[in-house]
């Protein structure tokens, strides 16, 4: 049957109409293993609603606002300067969805947000967000920033700075909303924040912010965190500072900062994205004087956890729609799905997606236990953030692609989700840390927080909980100590050429380990054969010329299988990916 009008079947599938929560056969599951049993039970129909919306009718709403960008003006028709960014009504809808009906930005800062009476752990709001951002990428961007500057200014800001703003910022009224920003990117800086030209003069009880910002994505924000570097102070990174920008003054007059031009971007055309140039903008201090980027370090790293999530997003809605084809679609009278070649490929959509949410989960409770004061769980996030960044972001862009292609030449037309897809999935690999920044950030926890070893601690853990085969642990251990050794040569070498090597062989690694651990205590023998799959095709060698064997990507299309996942071993097939 067609999902979208349920009559009868299309010569081309259209997945439209189907719950994304509902189809997702695991999810649930996973879950039960990240979340408290009275939690999920909770947030089950808030996620069959959400699901059901993702497949259907937020879809179409960011169709329709990928189609009709935003747009700059600067005055108002009588000739008043005033500018404001006008938004499709599809995208503010989608504001509401996200803002008010979900809460995602407030979910973490404050009870009451779907009915719970406390903040949700991370892993809820991941696990929200993981099906939004399958319809809509552009403004998960928007929700992260405000999400991640709530966070920051909480942690580091003056007590009468977060009693003014927290309630706007965490509010789920979209008229009385504060959403976040942060503007940090500078023509002449890009990640070398220690080269931020941006001035800060103290003026009173406030500060005032002269310099020109490149690239700032909400630019119309109510609060945008922001770099600058005090007048008069050292060069380098001692030098830069943080403060908070408030769009408005308390007077209701506009700041002293003008959005110079939109940008035209290649992907997230719903979201605006700006120039910024600061002209004795009003701003107060945050956290201590020369510790800037470190404070600002934890906005960004929240929100590069948050691309993580929402390559992982992507990457699932890719691959539901290249397996939603497949299945209803017949060439030469088989099913897609029924091809081995088919097979082959579909499995190298779906393996890389499931690994990066395996890694989101993981981070999100080592994110919960870090906030809850465990010093060894803030190692772990500083490790697993950076490795879900880096990787997840850039398989996204070859899934996607690759997703494209099952549907053909549809698939190339924008009416299709695909394109789409396809274009906002660089996104993840260039914001907040472009693939070598990232990837270096990696080796950096491993030398300053001793997160390698608190990794491999984190991963015996998991090993210890996992009944598997014999033979699939020994493979397991023997690959460990290899990325280990890895990674410490990189750590002594300072990164250099090694750091994306390695970064790679750790995220490979753990993946493989934490969705063994999750097939284990699921019991799905699917999950340990996707673990399985990254051990032969992500940290093994290949023979280009071996004809391999096909029966651990057979199993993951075969929905009557059964197998115990703890006697599965596919280490004998062949290494030929």
């Amino acid at each position: 049957m067609n999902a979208r009008d349920g009559l009868y079947e299309e010569a081309i599938p259209d997945r439209f109409g189907t719950n994304s929560y509902s189809e997702d056969r695991e999810m649930e599951s996973l879950l039960r293993l990240y979340l408290p049993e009275d939690l999920v039970t909770h947030l089950k129909p808030h996620l069959h609603r959400l699901g059901e919306f993702a497949g259907g009718a937020l879809d179409a709403l960011a169709q329709t606002s990928d189609q009709h960008p935003p747009t700059l003006e600067h005055r108002t028709r009588t000739g008043k300067d005033f500018q404001r960014i006008v938004k499709h009504p599809a995208y503010i809808e989608m504001e509401r969805l996200a803002y008010s009906e979900f809460g995602l930005a407030a979910m973490s800062h404050r009870g009451g947000v779907l009915g719970w009476p406390g903040p949700m752990p991370a892993a809820a709001k991941y696990a929200l967000t993981f099906l939004f951002v399958q319809a809509e990428f552009g403004l998960c961007c928007p929700v992260s920033m405000t999400d991640s500057l709530t966070r920051t200014l909480r942690k580091f800001g003056d007590p009468a700075l977060v009693e003014r703003y927290l309630p706007a910022l965490t509010s789920q009224d979209l008229d009385a909303l504060a959403q976040g920003a942060m503007f940090m990117t500078e023509q002449g800086a890009g990640s070398d924040i220690a080269a931020t030209a941006t001035i800060a003069r103290p003026e009173g009880d406030v500060w005032k912010l002269t310099g020109d910002k490149w690239f700032c994505s909400n630019p119309d924000a109510a609060l945008a965190m922001v770099l600058a570097r005090v007048e008069g102070a050292p060069a380098g990174m001692k030098g830069v500072s943080l403060f908070l920008l408030p769009r408005r003054l308390e007077d209701g007059s506009q700041n002293a900062y003008r959005i110079i031009r939109l940008k035209d971007k290649l992907g997230t055309r719903s979201m605006a994205s700006g120039e910024i140039r600061l002209d004795g903008a009003t701003a107060y201090l945050v956290g201590e004087l020369g510790r800037g980027f470190v404070q600002m370090a934890d906005m960004v790293n929240n929100s590069r956890l948050s691309n993580g999530v929402r390559a992982a997003g992507m990457m699932r809605r890719a691959a539901a729609e290249a397996l939603y084809i497949a299945r209803h679609r017949k060439a030469f009278g088989k099913r897609l799905i029924d091809m081995p070649l088919m097979q082959r490929q579909l499995a190298k959509i779906v393996l890389p997606g499931e690994q990066a949410r395996t890694m989101m989960f993981q981070a999100a409770e080592a994110l919960r236990r870090s906030d809850s004061g465990d010093s060894k769980a803030y190692s772990l996030v500083r490790i697993l953030t950076p490795m879900l960044k880096f990787r997840a972001c850039r398989d996204a862009r070859r899934v996607t692609g690759d997703a494209m292609e099952v549907r053909g030449g549809c698939g190339y037309i924008e009416e299709w989700s695909d394109a789409r897809l396809v274009r906002d999935s660089h996104l993840g690999s260039i914001w907040e840390g472009t693939s070598n920044i990232v990837a270096q950030d990696v080796i950096r926890a491993i030398v300053r927080e001793d997160s390698l070893h608190v990794l491999q601690e984190h991963l015996s853990g998991l090993l210890e909980q996992t009944n598997m085969h014999p033979a699939v642990r020994a493979r397991i251990t023997l690959l460990a100590s290899g990325a280990s050794r890895l990674a410490e040569k990189a750590a002594a070498t300072g990164g250099g050429h090694l750091s994306r090597q390695a970064a790679s062989a750790l995220y490979h690694l753990t993946s493989a380990v934490a969705m063994a651990w999750e097939g284990s205590n699921i019991g799905s023998s699917r999950r340990m054969a996707l673990a399985q799959l990254v051990l032969l095709h992500r940290l093994s060698p290949k023979d280009p010329l071996d004809p391999g064997s096909d029966a651990g990507t057979q199993l993951l299309f075969d929905d009557d299988a059964n197998t115990d996942p703890a006697i599965l071993n596919l280490l004998e097939q062949s290494t030929n990916a």
